[in-house]
């Protein structure tokens, strides 16, 4: 299986995030698992959310086209009735596979004055191509309580948009998620220069690839070394 983690850039003008993502994900393999950075395509944009929303409301379209021989996941900026959502999309097949929004808010940014929370009870497991995937949303990677909530993966994803002053935490918190968990875990971060960058795929021992300066990375993975893993070092989580 291919795994990609995206380390993007993102800017005022929506339009060209998403042309630039676009590129990207077409030039890439089929059957490839493409997690792309938090908010890659708007950034919190707090001044202009309304058009955020309605911005990536609108590329759903886009990524439900590109997804027709690969698996694409983000967060996009969601208005629901009054109210603003952070929300994790896959797709995959042309379809919405699954959706999930952030239950830990960064209030150092401000961000709970201007999203609201999702349900932790979402934070769990689901099911796609006989792997079981769970999700982490930036500052969600600090709470343990979550972690355990995901036991059992295959792949922990973590779409984020991670402060430069706090990369140490990031990179160290991902590579302790997969050690934990015994499972992969895809990490993206913005490259913008206040973001820490550190975007990783990272094997169920703790076996890092990551590289500041791609903005691609990609890995074949091997799904037995989960189970060997376990195997190995049991931990309580079923092989």
């Amino acid at each position: 299986m291919n795994l990609v983690a995206l380390q993007t850039k993102v800017n005022a003008n929506f339009e060209d995030n998403l042309k630039h993502l676009e590129s990207i994900i077409k030039e890439l393999p089929k059957n490839s698992l493409i997690l792309a950075p938090e908010l890659c395509l708007t950034g919190y944009s707090y001044d202009t959310i309304e058009q955020a929303a309605a911005f990536s409301q609108k590329a759903i379209e886009h990524f439900l086209k590109l997804s027709q021989n690969k698996t694409i996941a983000l967060t996009l900026t969601q208005k629901v009735e009054n109210s603003y959502y952070n929300t994790f999309h896959l797709f995959s097949k042309e379809n919405i596979i699954h959706t999930q929004s952030k239950v830990k808010l960064f209030t150092l940014n401000e961000e709970h004055n201007y999203f609201t929370a999702g349900q932790q009870a979402t934070v769990q497991l689901f099911e796609h191509n006989g792997l079981k995937i769970g999700v982490l949303i930036c500052f969600e990677l600090r709470f343990i309580e979550l972690w355990q909530q995901l036991k059992g993966a295959d792949i922990i994803l973590v779409p984020s948009m991670w402060g430069v002053k706090r990369k140490a935490n990031f990179e160290v918190l991902s590579q302790a998620l997969a050690v934990a968990n015994q499972c992969f875990v895809v990490a993206s971060d913005c490259a913008n220069d206040d973001c820490a960058k550190g975007s990783a795929i990272i094997s169920p021992f703790g076996e890092v690839l990551r590289d500041d300066s791609q903005e691609i990375l990609s890995s074949i993975i091997d799904l037995k070394e989960i189970q060997k893993m376990r195997k190995y070092l049991p931990v309580g989580i079923k092989p």
